[in-house]
C-alpha cells in the first residue's frame, strides 16, 4: 500500500489520557491517518462540526449527538465512548446561604452552562429519578445557546447576559444553585446539593450499572457508506489507545460496543426527551448505521 491510499482526515479530539496514544502515534494505521486540527477543548469545536461540516470524526457530547441524529446531520456514532464519569457531584449551592436539599431547588432559579449540556443532562436525570425534584418547576438559567441551531430551549429557561459567572451569581445569592461538574467555584462554602455525592453514586451504579457517557465518537456518513474498513480501523484505534491509558481507565469507565452501552444510551434517550432535549424518543439502534452497529 502507497501513502497516497492513506486516507486523512480532519478530527476533533482532545487530550486526555485515554486518548493519548492515539494522538502521539503509538496507536496508528495503514490507512487512515488523524490530523487532530481541532481545539483544545473538543467542546468548542461541536458547533463548527455541526454547522459548517469542519471535522470529518472526532468527539461530539452525547446530549448533541441524540439532537445531531433528530435534526438530520450527517454523522454517525461509533459505539466507542470517549469519555465518561458519574454526576452527582456536579450540582453545588453555597451553604452559607442555608442548606438546601434537592427538592427544594423547585420554585427556585439554578445555572447552568447550556440547557442541553451533557452534564446538565444527566445532573437533572439523577434529580428527578433518584430524588423527586420536578424539573419543570425549576427556572434553568443558561449562558450559552445549544450546538445546533435547530433547536430552542424550553419556556422554563432564561438567558442570562453573555459574560456572567453563573459560579459567582450562585455564591452571591443570586441562583439557587449550579450544574458546573469541574467547573464548580473552587470556594469552601460550596457544598453539593448531593449528599455524599461519591457514594451515592456507586450505590446508583450497583443498581443501574451505567457509567454516563460524556463524549462519543463519530465519523461523517460519507465515510461510513464508502469506506467502512475506515471506520472499523478507527474503533479499532479508539480501543486500543484506551487500553494503553496511563494507569488504566478509571473504574468503571463507559464500554466499548453497542449491546453494552445499550442502557446507558436508552437512559440519555429517555431523560433527553423527558427533559425536552429532544422531541422525540428514537431507538439505540437508530443512533447507527450498518456499518457502525456491528463494531464491537
Amino acid at each position: 500500500m502507497t501513502t497516497t491510499d492513506v486516507l486523512t482526515l480532519r478530527a476533533n479530539v482532545q487530550d486526555y489520557p485515554q486518548t493519548a496514544a492515539l494522538k502521539d502515534g503509538r496507536v496508528s494505521s495503514d490507512i487512515v491517518k488523524l490530523d487532530f486540527c481541532g481545539p483544545p477543548l473538543a467542546q468548542n469545536g461541536f458547533k463548527p462540526m455541526l454547522r459548517e461540516d469542519a471535522f470529518d470524526c472526532g468527539e461530539l457530547a452525547i446530549v448533541t449527538y441524540l439532537q445531531a441524529r433528530t435534526y438530520g446531520k450527517p454523522y454517525v456514532m461509533l459505539p466507542a465512548p470517549v469519555s465518561g464519569r458519574f454526576q452527582h457531584h456536579c450540582a453545588g449551592f453555597n451553604r452559607d446561604l442555608g442548606h438546601i436539599d434537592p427538592k427544594d431547588i423547585e420554585g427556585k432559579q439554578v445555572g447552568v452552562r447550556t440547557y442541553a449540556q451533557t452534564t446538565g443532562l444527566w445532573v437533572r436525570g439523577i434529580l428527578q429519578h433518584e430524588y423527586g425534584v420536578d424539573l419543570d418547576k425549576v427556572t434553568w438559567m443558561t449562558v450559552g445557546e445549544g450546538h445546533l441551531l435547530e433547536y430552542a430551549d424550553p419556556d422554563n429557561c432564561v438567558r442570562l447576559p453573555k459574560g456572567s459567572d453563573i459560579g459567582q451569581m450562585m455564591l452571591d445569592g443570586e441562583l439557587a444553585a449550579t450544574l458546573q461538574g469541574v467547573d464548580l467555584p473552587k470556594d469552601p462554602r460550596v457544598e453539593r446539593l448531593v449528599s455524599d455525592p461519591f457514594n451515592a453514586a456507586k450505590d446508583w451504579f450497583a443498581r443501574e450499572g451505567v457509567v454516563p457517557i460524556n463524549h462519543v465518537f463519530v465519523v461523517h456518513e460519507d465515510i461510513a457508506l464508502n469506506r467502512p474498513d475506515v471506520v472499523r480501523e478507527l474503533y479499532r484505534m479508539i480501543g486500543e489507545s484506551r487500553d494503553l491509558t496511563e494507569g488504566g481507565l478509571p473504574d468503571p469507565f463507559p464500554p466499548m460496543g453497542m449491546e453494552a452501552n445499550r442502557k446507558g444510551l436508552e437512559m440519555a434517550i429517555q431523560w433527553a426527551w423527558e427533559q425536552k432535549i429532544i422531541p422525540e424518543r428514537m431507538s439505540v439502534d437508530s443512533l447507527f448505521d450498518e456499518t457502525t452497529i456491528a463494531l464491537g
